[in-house]
């Protein structure tokens, strides 16, 4: 399947226990269901490189439960390639579309290892593989020409999410990948990145309707409004998953704004 349009990276709904709230999760999925085009729980607004296995489990298998036809990239944010395919295995038995995957927790990694990596979890699975290309957990980015190679001689490769911050990367990807979907992962920047096939970011859990409607119209307005809105809810601090949950809790979607490990 064509992936685009908004993609929403759902936060890992907690109850007072510390586990996956269920209840907290149909609403969160059912509160965006209307305005996305997919639902990517346990990638970095989830928390994803910090949930245990029963978390994330309990975390991907329901929002399976409630995707009511939608889509479900499940993220596997973990340290080592072995790891990754063990844990994407497991999100294919659970009956995910696809799986989105970072690059290893190395700093020093080079880009051929990054390849491999990323052909030994291809080989490994059926569903589609949706490549994260971000620095701030993995400690390391994907260059383009590794991306070019990765989606030119891996077929299950479905989509990017570009998460560099550098506009001038994304519409360096559209152009050197013509047919791959490459999604914006960085609210301010999406009048910047045109060409992208969608979005993926925080905001989309709370504004997924504002978010879809700056892609079918990307102007200034649009951008200040998304803008102002990241501010509002704290999408650019640090600890952002946390903000978003806090006002989702407000909200009355999820119980607690608990974050994992709290």
């Amino acid at each position: 399947m064509a992936y685009s349009g908004t993609i929403v990276p759902l936060v890992t709904p907690l109850d007072d226990s510390g586990q996956v709230c269920r209840e907290s999760v149909a609403r969160l999925v059912e509160s965006v269901r209307g305005n996305v085009s997919g639902l990517m729980p346990t990638l970095s607004s989830g928390e994803g490189w910090l949930l245990d296995t029963r978390q994330w489990t309990d975390m991907v298998s329901t929002v399976v439960e409630h995707s009511g036809g939608l889509p479900v990239l499940a993220g596997v944010q973990l340290p080592d390639t072995g790891s990754v395919v063990e844990r994407s295995r497991l999100a294919e038995r659970l009956g995910v579309s696809a799986v989105v995957v970072t690059t290893p927790f190395r700093a020093d990694i080079s880009q051929d290892e990054i390849f491999q990596h990323y052909r030994e979890v291809s080989e490994a699975l059926d569903v589609g593989l949706f490549l994260y290309n971000e620095k701030a957990v993995s400690g390391n980015s994907i260059e383009p020409a590794t991306l070019r190679r990765v989606c030119t001689q891996l077929p299950n490769v479905v989509g990017v999410k570009e998460s560099s911050g550098s506009a001038e990367l994304t519409r360096e990807l559209v152009a050197e990948c013509p047919g791959l979907p490459v999604f914006e992962g960085w609210e301010n920047l999406l009048l910047e990145a045109r060409g992208v096939a969608g979005f993926i970011g925080p905001l989309a859990n709370l504004e997924p309707k504002v978010c879809t409607e700056m892609l079918a119209d990307p102007t200034q307005e649009r951008q200040d409004e998304i803008n102002a809105l990241c501010e509002q809810y704290g999408v650019f601090e640090d600890d952002w998953y946390r903000h978003v949950k806090t006002a989702l809790r407000e909200r009355g979607i999820i119980k607690t704004d608990r974050v994992v490990g709290t």
